[in-house]
């Protein structure tokens, strides 16, 4: 595997704001999703099947997940940058913090409020997390790696997503009507909420062209 890469020095300030401010809204969004009890997104699926079956945390799964995943970025030749490591690290630790602060919903309402919270939180913070532009997550970056050997974007993380959602289920993790939801909504939320979450780029002078 190829070594960390760096940002450059003057613009890492701003960065890893970006980026830490995107793990903590990620990891809340997450953390009020399993809370709602009306269905995960695929990999937390996965990870709650793993918490359900051994006793540990979600957080913790996602933790050692991430780092499982981050062999299979050696024969992928993907390249962590500071993005990665700290997503590995800090995401899970997030995520059960969110779990343990949000207090379990007494009804459908307030269920249905936590899983549209988290689909505008994931949203936000992933506009920030590729703001940041330091690395990739785990798992995107094992999703890029079959890219890289010839597959689509689309057949590699449908392959993924598809296996680690039926892997979670039969593990015994939450799947239902908040697992469509977050795969219809989180795309067009995302989409809209870039413009304030992704940085400005300062216009330059264009030389004239005749």
């Amino acid at each position: 595997m190829s070594e960390i890469s760096l940002p450059a020095p003057d613009s890492l300030r701003s960065r890893l704001l970006r980026l830490y401010a995107g793990l903590v809204l990620y990891g809340a969004g997450v953390g009020l999703q399993i809370r709602s009890g009306l269905g995960n997104d695929p990999w937390d699926v996965f990870h709650q099947g793993l918490a359900v079956r051994t006793g540990l945390s979600v957080g913790t799964w996602i933790i050692l997940v991430g780092a499982l995943v981050m062999v299979f970025w050696i024969p992928l030749r993907q390249r962590p940058g500071i993005g990665t490591v700290s997503n590995i690290v800090l995401l899970g630790l997030f995520v059960d913090l969110s779990i343990w602060l949000a207090p379990a919903p007494d009804s459908l309402f307030v269920s249905w409020v936590y899983l549209l919270s988290a689909v505008v939180l994931v949203g936000g913070a992933t506009g920030l997390y590729l703001g940041a532009d330091l690395g990739p997550g785990p798992r995107d970056g094992l999703m890029t790696g079959l890219h890289r050997l010839g597959l689509s974007i689309r057949v590699a993380r449908t392959l993924i997503e598809v296996s680690v959602l039926a892997a979670g289920w039969l593990l015994g993790g939450t799947v239902g009507v908040g697992t469509v939801v977050f795969a219809v909504a989180i795309g067009p939320v995302t989409q809209f909420l870039m413009p304030w979450t992704r940085p400005r780029r300062r216009a330059t002078p264009m030389a004239a062209t005749h």
